[in-house]
């Protein structure tokens, strides 16, 4: 019997809330919603950085109409939004049971950059990707919980790399369109419009609303045709232009962002900066209170109970920096607004305020102004207890108020959709739990009917059960690691001969051959700033060249990432690695995919046997790119830096060297290189070919068992964002 035809009435519903849905990012870590959008215009798709919004512009209304009378396909759409529903008017959530308060008066999360999906490309790097995958588990555990931001309109640069192996930026305009974002407007319908003074003008904003989840974040937009042209530049790109275009960005991120809230009536309980960029909100808040009729000592007290501080780089660079003449012209009018003088106000952001010779530092700021401060790693808050204990130098290191939360990510973004097809698959199935008896078996659903695959997914419990080879064998895994790298290889070939084609290479044959499906396959994706060391496997060369030689262990390496536009040493960095790639033995073995981003990273940490990461210790203050590797198979060889200092267990990756590093940067680099290569001879390609009769590398599947059981449920964002809100955002 055919199925009868949906109604006008439905259809026109179903369109509406397919527009609405392709308007919040739930869809970024859902595969039923992106399998949706993929199949109404795959080219769309694919050359759109999977961008639901321009996919529902490519498809006419009609054509949806047309297209929702396939019984299967309607069905599948139905449940989608069904799915959607349920998460949004959600109830019975940890948010609601364990931080009610938060509801009322949420969490004001203030961030240079968010990283939420390639569509959107309004981040640099590492703490722009942690950013969102904090918003996005703040909306799945449903914390009261608001985002401010820049919207930069040319977000950040698209790397291209030219003749000479050197990286060169160009930059795309946003519309937004044609992104998933909308206008905040009033009650008429008009963009409300809020203002700043910057130097001696007043500058406009608008904003836009970016629904992740159930949380909303605000981008500020100084594109405004009351602003001259230099404050319309403001939004334009990511960390865009000198250190006066610098300071001019984070008034409008800091002071702009605290007068938004207060538009929207949004009365935040904490303010929480990510870094110092938005650490000028310090002032707003004080501004506020003293216009009230507060005295500046009782001001600078109350907004001190309001904030709450993280620091993510023990890089010095990482910290901004003014001078008194750039300060006074661009906060021309705070010193008066706060009642002290230009020099009380510069000693705000000095270690010691008296010293006219020390810069404005956001950083000093952002830690005298808030009642909590954490590093984001146990290492990382070690460290800056040491580098900012002159903040406190009453106290003893160990008793410098800034604690730690180690990072996470966000399971759901990162985990690539057939491995949760694979997981959905196999954990809702019936199953023996690890530590039961033979005749003990349960119905994990039957036993948790409200929990669903994405509520579960972040729990030791779920993650436990991989240890027992009666629920998951060592074939199966094995089966699932060599579809992932075959995934990658293929993605890697397609971009690589785009690459070629751009650079008059055309020879397919060589690309459709490139890299070897049954080799090793170590993978380096990151920001290619100098500490991050990414040469430094090819210190070794002639041995490498050796390894990737091999026919019975071969070896080989994909890289990618991009260097800051002003890093030129970064930049060589990734010419060195090219040109290996190009024109030494390695070629062949060796490459690196141009224009890295959320896509090509997701591609990388799940389709790599290894994830590489040898930063110069102890600059790693964190690091989050390994911890997207453990669902997926990858495992980590890393310097015991950051995260996975904490994380090894000595069975569930590989070290490079130990918990120790010399005073001696040459050395600690001699020694490092010495440490790279004597893993990766000694244990890791040892393990990954030493094979049964039937070609399964069991002490390698083992090792990955274990990974995903002790890293996968304590490395992501539910776990942070819990650890937040228990430590900071309810604790006072």
């Amino acid at each position: 019997m055919s199925a009868k035809p949906l109604p006008t009435t439905e259809l026109t519903e179903i369109i509406a809330s397919l527009h609405r849905l392709a308007h919040n990012l739930w869809w970024t870590w859902n595969q039923g919603a992106q399998e949706i959008f993929s199949e109404l215009s795959p080219r769309c798709w694919q050359n759109l950085y999977h961008n639901s919004v321009a996919v529902l512009q490519e498809v006419s209304d009609y054509e949806l109409r047309v297209r929702l009378q396939d019984a299967e396909f309607a069905r599948r759409v139905h449940q989608v939004l069904q799915d959607f529903d349920a998460y949004m008017s959600d109830q019975q959530t940890w948010g609601r049971q364990n931080a009610p308060a938060l509801i009322k008066n949420p969490v004001a999360y203030f961030s240079a950059e968010f990283g939420f999906h390639e569509t959107l490309p309004i981040a640099a790097g590492g703490l722009g990707i942690l950013a969102g995958d904090h918003t996005k588990s703040a909306s799945d555990l449903d914390i009261g919980f608001v985002g401010i931001s820049l919207f930069y309109r040319e977000g950040y640069f698209q790397q291209l790399i030219n003749q000479d192996n050197w990286q060169t930026e160009y930059y795309t305009l946003l519309n937004p369109a044609n992104l998933p974002i909308v206008p905040v407007l009033d009650d008429k319908g008009q963009p409300v419009i809020a203002k700043v003074e910057i130097d001696m003008a007043d500058v406009y904003f608008r904003a836009w609303c970016v629904n992740v989840g159930r949380v909303k974040v605000y981008l500020l937009d100084s594109n405004l045709p009351e602003n001259s042209q230099h404050h319309r530049e403001l939004t334009r790109r990511v960390y865009g232009g000198d250190n006066t275009m610098r300071i001019m960005q984070e008034v409008l991120l800091g002071i702009g962002g605290v007068r938004l809230l207060r538009m929207l009536g949004v009365v935040p309980s904490t303010y929480h900066m990510n870094e110092g960029h938005a650490a000028f909100l310090t002032l707003e808040l004080m501004r506020e209170k003293i216009a009230a009729g507060a005295s500046f000592d009782d001001a600078r007290a109350k907004t001190h109970e309001q904030c709450i501080f993280t620091t993510h780089t023990p890089v010095e660079a990482g910290h901004d920096r003014f001078g008194k003449d750039l300060m006074g012209y661009a906060l021309m009018k705070m010193p008066g607004q706060l009642k002290i003088s230009l020099d009380e106000l510069m000693g705000l952001g000095r270690v010691r305020p008296q010293d006219e010779q020390e810069t404005f530092c956001m950083t000093v700021l952002g830690l005298k102004l808030s009642r909590a401060a954490n590093g984001v790693s146990e290492l990382h808050g070690q460290v800056s207890r040491h580098m900012w204990q002159c903040l406190w130098p009453d106290k003893k290191v160990e008793d410098v108020p800034i604690g730690h939360i180690t990072n996470g990510i966000h399971l759901m973004g990162w985990m690539k959709g057939p491995v949760r097809r694979f997981w959905q698959r196999k954990l809702s199935s019936t199953h023996t739990t690890p530590d039961a008896s033979a005749s003990e078996t349960t119905q994990y659903w039957s036993k948790n009917p409200v929990a669903s695959f994405e509520k579960e997914v972040n729990s030791v419990e779920f993650w436990k059960r991989i240890t027992d080879p009666n629920f998951i064998s060592d074939e199966e895994i094995w089966a699932l690691r060599y579809k992932l790298r075959r995934e990658l290889i293929e993605f890697a070939r397609r971009r690589l001969l785009l690459q070629g084609q751009r650079l008059t290479q055309s020879d397919f044959i060589a690309f459709d051959q490139l890299l070897n499906p049954d080799a090793l396959t170590i993978g380096f994706a990151r920001r290619f700033a100098t500490y991050k060391r990414a040469p430094l496997i090819f210190d070794q060369f002639e041995s490498v060249v050796k390894l990737v030689n091999d026919t019975k262990r071969p070896v080989q390496f994909i890289f990618s990432g991009k260097a800051h536009p002003r890093d030129d040493e970064g930049k060589r960095y990734i010419q060195r690695v090219i040109h290996l790639s190009k024109y030494s033995e390695l070629k062949g073995h060796l490459v690196f995919i141009e224009n890295y981003d959320v896509h090509v990273a997701r591609q990388m940490v799940s389709g790599c046997d290894v994830w590489l990461n040898n930063p110069r210790r102890p600059l790693e203050a964190s690091g989050t790119s390994g911890q997207k590797a453990g669902c997926h198979g990858c495992l980590n060889l890393s310097i015991m830096d950051g995260w996975w200092r904490e994380g090894y267990n000595g069975q569930n990756g590989f070290s490079i060297g130990d918990d120790t590093h010399p005073a001696s940067i040459e050395e600690q680099d001699r020694n490092d290189s010495a440490n790279l290569f004597k893993a990766l001879t000694e244990q890791v390609i040892p393990a990954f070919f030493d094979r049964d009769a039937n070609g399964i590398p069991r002490a390698w599947i083992q090792r990955i068992r274990q990974a995903m059981a002790t890293l996968v449920p304590e490395y992501n964002t539910w776990r942070m964002v819990q650890d937040y809100t228990k430590k900071y955002y309810t604790a006072k």
